[in-house]
C-alpha cells in the first residue's frame, strides 16, 4: 500500500469535478490523482451506478503529470439524479479500490461510494461562512427586559447567577436575554468573523429553551416580540450577516394552541395533528417527554398550516417584515418517523420546496445527531448539524486523560484516540456525503445540547480544535461563550450567560484566535472550497492539505510532541515559497522529505503555491 501522503486521491471538490452543479444526463468529467510510487499503471476504471446496476467505465485517460503524480480523467453520465461511484486501479502487479472512506485492496460495498447528484442548490453566501449560535435567554439582556412581566413558569435569575445543570427547574431558570440584547452586540460577532447568526427558537413557549413552542405565529414577547426580530434581522443584514431560525418540525409544546384545541376533543380540526389515542387523552411525544407532543405529518391540514406554501409557518418568517435567511430543523432525523410511519423525506422536501418558492437563496440545515451521510443528499437539507464526523472524533482525540466523567453528550466509545483513528472516523462519516453537503456541514466543537469542549479536553487544546474547525471541509460553528472560555458539564450547564461585564470568570484568549482563523478562512478560498487530502497521522499529530487550482493550505495540528512528522516533498510539490499564516512554525526540507517538529498543542497553517498547476 502507498504511504498516506502518496495514496491515490479523489474527492468531489472542484479540483476533481469541475461541474459542481450537474443536471440529469450531463456527462461529468471526473479526475483522480495517482502517485508513481504505487507502480506502473495498467488501467484506471470508474465503477458507477445506473438505475441500480453497477458497471465499469472505459479506461480513464492520462491527463497531466506533476511532482510524481499522474492525473487521470474519465466521464460519469448522470443517468439518475443520484450517482454512486468508486475507482478500480490496476497496476502490473496488483489492484486496488478507492472509495469515499479510503483506499482498499479488496472491493467495497456500494454504501461507501463517492456520491454526486443534481441537488446542489446551496446559496453562494453559505460557502465560506462562519456560523455563530446564540441561545437567546443567555446571550445579552437589554434594558427593556426589566419592564416585562414574567409568566408563572419562569424563575428569574440574575445575570451572574450559577446555571443549574441537572434536576427539577433547569428549564424554568430565566435569565432574560432578548433579541434587542443580541442586536446591541452584533459588533462582537463582526469582531470574531462570524457571517451567520443562528438563533435557537424565538417562539413563545413554556421553558427557557423554547423548543416547546406554544405558537409559531409570533415571536415570544419575552424576547421583544415581532418588532424586535424584524429589527435584529434588518440590523444584521445591514452589517453583512445572514440570520437563521430554529424550527421544531418534530413536535410542539403541550401548551401549543393546536394541541390545546384538540386535547380531549376528538372532533377538533387539529385532532389529526398529533398521535392521539383514548379519546385524545393520551398521545405520543418526543422521547416520552409529556410536554413535547409529536406531530403527525399524515395530516394534510398540518402540512398546509406549517410547511406547505407561501402562507405556512415556514414561509411567514422568510418574508417581510422579517426576512430570515434560512431554517435549522430540530431533530430532523426523527421528524415524521414513528413505528410503521415514515414521512421524513416528504416533510423535508416540502419544507425545501416552500423555502425555495419564497427565497431561492435561503439555506436549510437539518439536525442529525448521528450518521447523516446515507440519509441526506441535498435535495432537501443543504447542510447537516451532525456530531459524528467532526465533533465526536475531535473530542475523543483531545480528551483530558485526567477527566473520568462520561458526561458531555458526545456518545459512548473510546476516549483519547490517536490522530490516525480520528482520520479513520472522520473519513467514515464524512467521505460518503456529496461534496456540496460535506462542504457545508457544520463543524461544531460544542452546542447548546452538549457540555463545553473546553471542560472535557486537554487544557489549552481548544485553540488546536478551533484550527481544525476552520480548516476541515464544512462551516465552522461557534457556540456563543466558547470565545469567553466558559465551562459547562452538560447541555443545560453549558448555556451560560455571556459575561459582558465580568459577571463570571472567563478567558478571552480565544477571541483573537477565532478572529484570526476567520480572517484566514475569508482570504483563502481553498479553505472554503478546496479538496482535503491527508498527509500524515500518528498518535499525537496530523497534517492535511486543502487544495485548489490557485493555492494549497497546509495544516498541522498536534496533541503531544511529534518530532518525527515528515512526508514526501511530492505530497505538496515541495515546500518552497511556504508562507506561515498561523503559528510561526518553520518547515524543513531534508532530501526528498518535508519535516516539522510539532510541539504539544501545536497548530500551524501555511499557504503554498498550488501543486496542480
Amino acid at each position: 500500500m502507498a504511504a498516506l501522503e502518496l495514496t491515490p486521491h479523489h474527492d468531489g471538490s472542484a479540483l476533481y469535478i469541475s461541474n459542481q452543479r450537474p443536471e440529469l444526463l450531463d456527462k461529468v468529467k471526473i479526475r483522480i490523482r495517482i502517485h508513481s510510487s504505487l507502480g506502473k499503471i495498467r488501467q484506471v476504471l470508474i465503477r458507477q451506478s445506473d438505475s441500480g446496476e453497477g458497471f465499469l467505465s472505459p479506461p480513464m485517460k492520462p491527463l497531466i503529470h506533476r511532482h510524481g503524480w499522474d492525473w487521470y480523467e474519465g466521464v460519469v453520465t448522470m443517468w439518475n439524479p443520484e450517482i454512486n461511484y468508486r475507482f478500480f486501479i490496476e497496476t502490473f502487479k496488483e489492484s486496488f479500490w478507492l472509495n469515499g472512506v479510503g483506499f482498499h485492496e479488496l472491493d467495497q460495498p456500494d454504501r461507501d461510494d463517492f456520491k454526486i447528484n443534481i441537488y446542489n442548490t446551496v446559496p453562494k453566501w453559505a460557502t465560506g461562512a462562519v456560523l455563530y449560535q446564540v441561545f437567546p435567554d443567555r446571550f445579552a439582556r437589554s434594558s427593556d427586559a426589566d419592564k416585562r412581566i414574567l409568566p408563572d413558569w419562569a424563575e428569574p435569575k440574575s445575570w451572574d447567577a450559577k446555571v443549574k445543570g441537572k434536576g427539577a427547574g433547569v428549564a424554568e431558570q430565566f435569565f432574560g436575554g432578548d433579541l434587542k440584547g443580541i442586536e446591541e452586540h452584533l459588533d462582537h460577532l463582526k469582531k470574531i468573523g462570524a457571517t451567520i447568526l443562528y438563533l435557537t427558537p424565538f417562539f413563545p413557549a413554556g421553558s427557557n429553551h423554547r423548543y416547546d413552542a406554544s405558537s409559531f405565529d409570533e415571536v415570544d414577547p419575552l424576547l421583544g416580540g415581532n418588532a424586535a426580530l424584524s429589527s435584529l434581522i434588518k440590523k444584521s443584514h445591514s452589517m453583512g450577516f445572514k440570520v437563521m431560525g430554529d424550527l421544531t418540525a418534530n413536535h410542539s409544546g403541550n401548551t401549543h394552541e393546536w394541541f390545546i384545541s384538540a386535547f380531549k376533543k376528538p372532533a377538533a380540526p387539529e385532532s389529526d395533528f398529533y398521535y392521539f389515542t383514548d379519546k385524545n387523552t393520551k398521545y405520543d411525544s418526543w422521547w416520552g417527554v409529556e410536554s413535547l407532543p409529536k406531530f403527525n405529518w399524515k395530516s394534510a391540514e398540518l402540512r398546509k398550516r406549517f410547511i406547505e406554501g407561501k402562507s405556512s409557518v415556514v414561509a411567514k418568517w422568510l418574508k417581510a417584515p422579517f426576512g430570515l435567511d434560512g431554517w435549522r430543523i430540530d431533530v430532523a432525523n426523527m421528524t415524521g418517523k414513528i413505528r410503521d410511519q415514515d414521512t421524513n423525506r416528504e416533510v423535508a422536501n416540502t419544507i425545501r420546496k416552500t423555502m425555495s418558492e419564497v427565497n431561492a437563496e435561503s439555506f436549510l440545515i437539518g439536525e442529525f445527531t448521528s450518521d447523516a451521510a446515507n440519509h441526506v443528499q441535498g435535495d432537501n437539507y443543504q447542510s447537516t448539524m451532525t456530531y459524528a464526523n467532526f465533533t465526536r472524533p475531535t473530542w475523543r482525540w483531545l480528551w483530558n486523560p485526567k477527566d473520568e466523567r462520561v458526561e458531555g453528550q458526545i456518545g459512548v466509545g473510546r476516549k483519547g484516540i490517536t490522530a490516525e483513528q480520528l482520520r479513520l472516523a472522520h473519513n467514515s462519516f464524512a467521505g460518503t456525503f456529496p461534496w456540496h453537503l460535506r462542504q457545508h456541514n457544520l463543524n461544531a466543537l460544542d452546542t447548546h445540547d452538549t457540555g463545553r469542549f473546553k471542560s472535557f479536553t486537554i487544557p489549552g487544546s481548544q485553540r488546536v480544535a478551533a484550527g481544525m474547525q476552520f480548516t476541515f471541509p464544512g462551516i465552522p460553528m461557534i457556540f456563543a461563550g466558547d470565545e469567553f472560555g466558559l465551562d459547562g458539564s452538560n447541555g443545560e450547564n453549558s448555556r451560560t450567560p455571556i459575561p459582558w461585564n465580568g459577571e463570571r470568570e472567563s478567558d478571552t484568549s480565544m477571541l483573537e484566535t477565532y478572529s484570526r482563523l476567520s480572517q484566514i478562512r475569508k482570504r483563502h478560498r481553498a479553505l472554503a472550497e478546496g479538496s482535503m487530502r491527508w498527509l500524515y497521522t500518528s498518535s499525537e499529530a496530523m497534517a492535511y492539505v486543502r487544495e485548489s487550482k490557485t493555492e494549497s493550505i497546509l495544516v498541522i495540528a498536534s496533541r503531544g510532541r511529534d518530532r518525527k512528522l515528515e512526508f514526501s516533498r511530492d505530497a505538496l510539490g515541495g515546500a518552497e515559497g511556504a508562507e506561515n499564516l498561523f503559528g510561526n512554525g518553520e518547515l524543513r526540507v531534508v532530501g526528498g522529505k518535508i519535516r516539522y517538529d510539532a510541539a504539544e498543542l501545536d497548530l500551524q497553517i501555511w499557504r503554498l503555491p498550488s501543486a496542480v498547476r
